[in-house]
């Protein structure tokens, strides 16, 4: 039977000390009544004893030493689930703010999440359609990975994420469910009616669940709602066999609040005021995307962060780093060339995308495509370096070409509009026509195979086909090549 206690002993901020405490556990949910009828809910963060250290998710505001009664409720913060979340939206607790009523349902589920047994993971295979070149043709987004976006303060970070949402798929040809947990940590007003905007307009709300924390909302309900949206994606992909797309922005706010009750609680703190477990916090988060063995479902996950400063090296990205298997990186220089989304190519990447494409899954020169592409765009840097000392005219015929290619590759294939939906075709063979610039020769990354199956001449043009067949050599080559 539930305890209740009269009074408290202390209170910090968000913060309250309750003394005289029996059989309280780590993680507890607590009931608070104030005055007789204001109920708030808290959580127990530390315990010295008989003594619990508990964080409230609100305001402390009215709540005084002798006015409080406290409830341990025996039990660690769970939320009610339900197949019908898709299409709803929640706060950060996953209580519903959309006016529809309660989530109906007699499953619930501990937030922290169950530990997945490390046997039964599989390796993630197969690939999730963004729509977006830049991501599906060189940084291709694979089925349980975990890909962050890292961004700068007033780029469109934001306005990507709800591309992806609107348009994200398992492919054309697939059969299989697919949904997407959306939750945002710390967003302004304007920012929420953007998504919701976004989401409703374009149809996808009916396969998104939306978590929203707002600026105003208390700190403590700020990191809570990860957790709330990847119980509620585990449920949907674990359970109901669902591929689930997770999106969490802003990991910045989050980690931030972490740094705010660390400070309240008195802790030493880490790198740049953090404290020390802020790693531990995040792969907390970020290592509950994957696959388990058996299951038709899996979580994939992309967090979006803002780097302060624009500072790579910054703990938040730098820690996100160690533990996702790659990064999307947006650039401040592409932004101020109206270049959208400004994607950086070169320092950004996917340790696993070359599991989940090529044959079988996108098409057969996806690699060999994409490899090219990046080491074409590297020598346009060269290119441009060498134009700034000695001059645009003097460069040799072959570096004019990589200039032309970079120009072309940042306005068609990097930029594209904000509504634009590129299928994977479609991104590859825009691919192939941007390398129809470059002379043949300069195509050392790609096996002769596939450049006589997608790359031809007319006349003393070079170009890409579209069709394979258009492409093959004639008859008496193709004798020699099969």
């Amino acid at each position: 039977m539930p305890i209740e206690y009269l009074g408290l002993d202390r209170i910090n901020g968000p913060l309250v000390v309750l003394e005289g405490c029996r059989d309280a556990f780590y993680e507890e949910i607590v009931e608070f009544v104030v005055e007789g009828n204001k109920k708030k809910l808290g959580k127990i963060i530390e315990l010295y004893e008989d003594k619990a250290i508990i964080q409230v998710f609100d305001t402390t505001d009215n709540m005084g030493l002798s006015n409080t009664h406290t409830r341990l409720t025996g039990h660690p913060m769970e939320i009610f689930l339900s197949p019908d979340i898709l299409g709803r939206t929640l706060n950060g607790l996953g209580k519903p703010i959309d006016g529809l009523g309660p989530i109906v349902s007699d499953v619930k589920r501990n937030v922290n999440g169950l530990p997945l047994n490390p046997v039964r993971r599989e390796y993630p295979r197969n690939f999730i359609c963004t729509g977006i070149s830049a991501i599906d043709g060189l940084m291709t987004l694979i089925r349980g990975q975990k890909l962050p976006i890292f961004s700068g303060n007033g780029l469109p970070h934001d306005q990507l994420a709800a591309q992806i949402v609107t348009q994200a798929s398992l492919g054309g040809d697939s059969m299989e469910n697919f949904g997407i947990v959306f939750a945002a940590m710390g967003v302004k007003h304007d920012d929420a009616d953007f998504f919701r905007r976004t989401f409703e307009e374009s149809g996808a709300l009916g396969h998104v669940a939306m978590f929203l924390n707002m600026a105003n909302d208390p700190v403590a309900e700020r990191l809570i709602t990860p957790k709330v949206a990847l119980t509620a994606a585990e449920y949907l992909a674990f359970e109901h066999h669902m591929h689930i797309l997770v999106i969490l922005t802003d990991m910045t706010a989050f980690a931030e609040a972490m740094r705010e009750v660390s400070s309240s609680k008195g802790e030493i703190p880490s790198r740049k005021g953090f404290p020390g477990y802020l790693y531990s916090e995040l792969a907390m988060i970020y290592e509950r995307a994957g696959i388990v063995e058996g299951i038709d479902g899996s979580v994939t996950q992309i967090p979006i962060l803002t780097m302060p400063n624009d500072d790579i090296t910054h703990p938040i990205p730098d820690l996100t780093g160690y533990i996702t298997e790659g990064q999307i990186v947006l650039d401040r220089s592409l932004h101020g060339q109206a270049v959208y989304p400004p994607i950086s190519v070169l320092p950004s990447l996917s340790r696993l995308m070359k599991d989940g494409i090529g044959e079988g899954y996108t098409r057969e020169d996806h690699q060999d495509l994409a490899n090219q592409l990046f080491s074409a765009y590297a020598k346009v840097g060269d290119a441009r370096n060498l134009a700034s000392v000695i001059g645009e005219d003097e460069l040799s015929p072959i570096d004019k070409k990589y200039l032309e290619f970079g120009k072309e590759f940042e306005e068609r294939y990097i930029g594209q509009g904000s509504e634009e939906n590129r299928t994977v075709t479609e991104t590859l063979d825009l691919g192939w026509e941007l390398l129809a610039i470059l002379p043949r020769e300069e195509l050392d990354r790609v096996d002769t195979k596939l450049l006589d199956r997608y790359y031809r001449k007319t006349g003393d043009k070079e170009t890409y086909s579209k069709n394979p067949e258009d492409s093959r050599p004639p008859a008496a080559t193709d004798s020699l090549m099969f």
